[in-house]
């Protein structure tokens, strides 16, 4: 009977998939299968082969392999390895290689033999490539093929380097590169277009010779990839989709990554529900806009036709859940963020007391709060709240290097203008002229060029708050240290990180927390701060009693909104509001027109936030509510 339960849970997926709660108990586990399968190997005396993989989804595991060899005695001296895939050209010296990204993930902290690492050579002049493709295959073929191949997915769907277009069969190979997967390597290149067009890869074919395909995957980023590759129809549109042809592959993945899998996302196609609230929402909105009608229009029979009619018989009839969910839905709205004074609060978001909040808005960058939250936070001052903001990070690796010329040269002119000395000034600007001449794709710039690119991002934040409403010393710049290494990526938080907001916190003692809860930011920036914002407050909760009339909300950055379902608060804005918040968005200068690190959106950053704004207004007026010109949503965290 669990057996046949579960096989109807999981009938839209076509191929086995094993999902932990979260990447760091998956990535012990499959490093785990490859520790046993190593020692098996051994026992036997037998070489194991592996095929490995590179990018941010395998780290986990190889730190724990690394673990298992100098904690465990995980011996790698019987192992030899075959990785996926390499940039061409690429010399293996580079940060952005993944010889390096190997070498310092794993093969430098085992006792691996250097003779038996394999990887694609991204130095080969091009007349070599094929010959270098067929020796790689041979070698495999040689040892009697991989006995585990580790893979990744990328959006677009590519295992290795195969990209949409890629056939079945293919074999190691050159190939060029789909643009999202230069878009998405861009950070690491210092832009994309420093990223190489073409790779060289492991082919579908060679892949699906492995005796066992272990693919991972973690984060909600991957989400809508991994159900396409998992229930879609197979196609060279998503090459992982082939996957399903194997009798040999499971994919392991966090819950975040498998949220859009249909036994979680829409759980009553599949089996019998525990119908609480939160689910109830989310499938009568699910419903409602399936079949584009309003909430209260739908009828019995709409629920027995798609899967719910189980919810009809526990809590219905179904015009009963209908009122219920609309309900809900509605109490969401609210144009009152800070809580409306001496008003019943028992059906609205917010508190009515105190009338006049302390709030803290925190802003990992220094244009989340505008982009984010303008409206809201433009409210909140209007409405006389006692509102601070605190920009978490300077932000200063997304300034353009002809932007500090700019301003350089304005400083210049202007010392000039009033007669100072300028010499020391000039000095410095000739050696960022000389070192931007010479300048490598993400090499860190100079302590100088680093600290000009912060202050153009501090004087657009502070004009940005200014226009909001605020006053000067309600502005605060946090600088916090991890973020501060000129890199893409970044140091470990410490306990200054911590103790400087709980300074902040314990200063403002806010009614009110406002933070990204941006927890699938693809720079991982937002995830980050939020979480020092948490451990912050946890350790003030022990001893300050403020802390517990403290509301921490969460507001959503450039990237997405939260799902329908999940929204607590709705502020709608007026089209007034709407163009304010425009005009807040516009004092981040730098960021505008075309910002160093887009992602994969091509719109203006207001552009963003205007449609996804006018979208949730969109979606609450399909659903049979108002229809706003606009909306920012919010969800409440619980402590």
């Amino acid at each position: 009977m669990i057996r046949l339960n579960l096989l109807e849970e999981t009938r839209f997926e076509k191929l086995p998939v094993t999902v932990y709660p979260n990447q760091d108990i998956a990535s012990k586990q499959v490093a785990r299968r490859i520790c046993d399968l190593i020692r098996r190997k051994l026992q036997n005396g037998e070489t194991t082969v592996l095929g490995l993989a590179t990018g941010a989804t395998p780290v986990g595991v190889y730190a724990e392999l690394v673990r298992l060899h100098r904690e465990e005695g995980l011996s790698f001296q019987n192992v030899i390895t075959f990785n996926l895939d390499e940039y061409y050209p690429m010399k293996p010296t580079a940060p952005q290689s993944y010889v390096t990204f190997m070498n310092e993930n794993l093969f430098d902290h085992i006792d691996i033999p250097r003779e038996n690492i394999n990887i694609p050579d991204g130095t080969l002049p091009l007349e070599e490539i094929p010959a270098f493709c067929l020796e790689y295959e041979r070698k495999i073929e040689e040892l009697g093929g991989l006995d585990l191949q580790i893979l990744g997915i990328g959006r677009t769907g590519h295992i290795g380097f195969n990209e949409p277009g890629s056939a079945p069969n293919s074999g190691t190979r050159l190939v060029t590169l789909d643009d999202l997967t230069r878009r998405d390597a861009s950070r690491d290149f210092g832009g994309k277009e420093n990223v190489p067009t073409k790779a060289i890869t492991m082919g579908i074919g060679t892949i699906f010779k492995a005796r066992e395909i272990i693919l991972m995957a973690w984060n909600r980023k991957k989400a809508p990839i991994i159900k396409k590759a998992v229930e879609g129809e197979m196609s060279s549109e998503v090459p992982a989709t082939y996957l399903q042809l194997s009798d040999n592959v499971e994919f392991v993945l966090d819950e975040d990554a498998a949220a859009e899998l249909t036994r979680f996302d829409t759980p009553w196609q599949v089996k019998d529900c525990v119908w609480d609230e939160q689910l109830t929402k989310k499938a009568v909105i699910w419903l409602s806009r399936l079949l584009n009608k309003p909430i209260l229009k739908l009828t019995e029979e709409d629920y027995n036709n798609h899967g719910m009619a189980q919810l009809a018989v526990e809590k219905g009839p179904a015009y009963n859940i209908n009122i219920h969910v609309f309900n809900k839905i509605q109490h969401t709205i609210t144009g009152w963020p800070g809580g409306k004074p001496d008003s019943d609060d028992s059906q609205r978001p917010e508190r009515a007391n105190p009338a006049k909040k302390r709030v803290i808005i925190f802003s990992p960058h220094p244009d989340d709060d505008v982009i984010s939250m303008g409206g809201t936070f433009i409210r909140l001052v209007d409405q006389k709240h006692d509102v601070h903001v605190a920009y978490q990070t300077s932000g200063n690796t997304a300034v353009w290097d002809d932007d500090v010329l700019r301003y350089m040269e304005f400083a210049i002119d202007f010392n000039a203008s009033i007669g100072e000395d300028n010499s020391h000034l000039k000095s410095i600007y000739d050696d960022m002229r000389q070192f931007f001449a010479q300048k490598q794709p993400n090499q860190v710039d100079t302590r100088e060029i680093r600290d000009v690119k912060g202050f153009i991002r501090k004087t657009e934040a502070i004009s940005g708050a200014r226009y909001a409403g605020l006053a000067d010393d309600h502005i605060h710049f946090m600088a916090l240290p991890f973020y501060e290494t000129g890199k893409t990526s970044k140091n470990p938080v410490t306990d200054r990180d911590i103790e400087l907001t709980m300074d902040l916190l314990q200063k403002v003692k806010p009614h009110q927390i406002f933070a990204a809860g941006d927890f699938a930011d693809p720079h991982g920036t937002h995830i980050v701060c939020f979480r020092i914002i948490l451990e912050a407050m946890s350790r003030l909760q022990k001893t300050e009693e403020w802390t517990k009339d403290c509301w921490l909300w969460m507001y959503r950055g450039a990237w997405h909104e939260f799902e329908t379902h999940e929204i607590e608060m709705a502020v709608p804005l007026s089209p007034q509001e709407v163009e304010r918040k425009r005009n807040a968005i516009f004092k981040h200068q730098s960021q505008k027109d075309r910002p160093v690190f887009p992602g994969d959106d091509a719109r203006e950053f207001w552009v963003r936030a205007a449609e996804r704004n006018r979208e949730t207004a969109k979606i609450y007026d399909k659903l049979g509510l108002a229809d706003y010109e606009a909306m920012e949503a919010f969800v409440r965290w619980k402590f």
